[in-house]
């Protein structure tokens, strides 16, 4: 029986120690020898279509050893995170720089594939000699994170850590596999509720969330904030929706469509407004009207603005914020160059936070919200890994409302249950609101 087989019967850890560890594994990568193969212009420009499906790939690559400090987790499934995206455009970069300047301490991640994905949920099956906490048959979700425990700073805040990576993005053998090598400080408990698709989906985005609104790092949202989430049923915004409403805040969604504002109103957020009706926010008149009907709902500006579009929104997000409140960002979907009016930031006392990733704290506490069922999934479409590079592009071309899953060593979605009263008490509407 060859280890995957072993993993998708459920085997017991003496019989996963017994089955062979392949020299080969399937997985969703990009090659180095095609890095050139959209020119320079950037992803958007007139004419210009970097379709993802021409360079993610699916095939075998090398199995590498494992360090000290690391685990083999057979990848039951991922999910599809923007970092994919921006990794198999070759934008802002190509990723291949990250792993050759990971390479120079570490020359197993310095290779011709790039193996991606920065989300997973599978079984332990091979742990290093320094692993103590962590065990062969445990059932696991990764945080992206892939911080050096020997920094000093890493013990306060590892996102200060100087050699900070986003797993799967920054280096290599990612969740978009059969097989992933994780750190061991990266590993969280499945939550028992939720599927294997289910709980792949959840980490990165749902930790993002709650280190920009909840985390002592963030904008520390207090009970009765007004936020404002740009993409409010994408793969952050939904996690922030959910987060601003169980701590007691105002959630206001901002989103592209009538479909999506009925889904928003479905996870119970009372104010929603349709971006389209904007159809410029890139000056002060458009602001202006933003900020009006933000206010015509809620009475108020937001004490809080959500932002990871970047370029399209991040001068309007200046703007509506209250005087003395906060834009919290941790990227720019849209563009990494900003343009907004300072005149509407210092003279108002707002400020901007920087915000990237979670700490593993910071993503124990959000997985135990899943783990209770206080958070749920945004799962709302499956591929299976064959087909990544379509999952990619749904992503890619904003097809999609929350997450994308694909399903790696899982023959098929709904596996992976053990506590199905929680999930009877929490119901499957709620669980697969994202899939209805």
């Amino acid at each position: 029986m060859t280890l995957a087989q072993a993993v998708i019967e459920g085997a017991d850890p003496e019989e996963l120690l017994r089955a062979e560890v392949p020299p080969v594994y399937r997985a969703a990568h990009i090659r180095r020898d095609e890095v050139g193969m959209f020119g320079r212009a950037p992803h958007g420009t007139m004419g210009v279509d970097k379709d993802v499906r021409r360079s993610l790939h699916v095939g075998e690559v090398p199995m590498p050893e494992l360090a000290p400090d690391e685990v083999l987790v057979a990848v039951m499934a991922s999910a599809i995170n923007f970092n994919t995206v921006w990794s198999a455009m070759f934008e802002p970069i190509p990723t291949f720089a990250f792993l050759e300047r990971l390479g120079r301490s570490d020359p197993r991640h310095d290779l011709d594939t790039h193996v991606l994905g920065s989300d997973a949920s599978g079984v332990v099956v091979r742990k290093g000699a320094a692993v103590r906490q962590w065990h062969v048959g445990d059932r696991v979700v990764t945080s992206p994170a892939y911080v050096d425990s020997e920094d000093p700073v890493a013990h306060h805040d590892s996102m200060l850590a100087a050699d900070l990576r986003a797993w799967g993005f920054e280096t290599n053998f990612g969740g978009l596999a059969e097989f992933a090598v994780v750190k061991a400080t990266q590993l969280l408990p499945k939550p028992r509720h939720l599927s294997w698709e289910e709980a792949a989906c959840n980490m990165l985005c749902a930790s993002t969330a709650y280190r920009m609104l909840v985390g002592e790092h963030g904008s520390r949202m207090k009970q009765g904030d007004v936020v404002l989430l740009w993409g409010a049923t994408g793969g952050l915004g939904a996690y922030g929706v959910q987060l601003v409403r169980n701590g007691g805040g105002i959630p206001v969604g901002v989103v592209s469509s009538r479909e999506k504002a009925e889904l928003l109103r479905g996870m119970g957020c009372e104010y929603v407004v349709d971006r389209t009706e904007f159809e410029h926010l890139d000056d002060e008149k458009a602001w202006r009207r933003f900020g009006a009907e933000v206010r015509r709902q809620v009475g108020e500006d937001p004490a809080i603005v959500f932002e990871h579009t970047g370029r399209e929104t991040f001068g309007a997000s200046v703007y509506v914020a209250k005087k003395g409140g906060s834009v919290v960002t941790c990227g720019s979907s849209s563009g990494f160059d900003h343009a907004y009016d300072n005149r509407h930031l210092w003279m108002k006392l707002k400020r901007v936070i920087g915000s990237h990733g979670a700490n593993y704290q910071e993503c124990a506490e959000v997985n135990r919200l899943i783990a209770l069922g206080a958070i749920h999934p945004t799962l709302s479409r499956v591929y299976p890994l064959e087909r990544a590079a379509d999952a990619a592009r749904a992503v890619q071309t904003n097809e999609h409302v929350g997450k994308v899953g694909v399903l790696c060593l899982a023959p098929e979605e709904d596996l992976g249950i053990e506590d199905h009263a929680l999930r009877e008490r929490i119901g499957e509407d709620r669980l697969r609101l994202f899939r209805s």
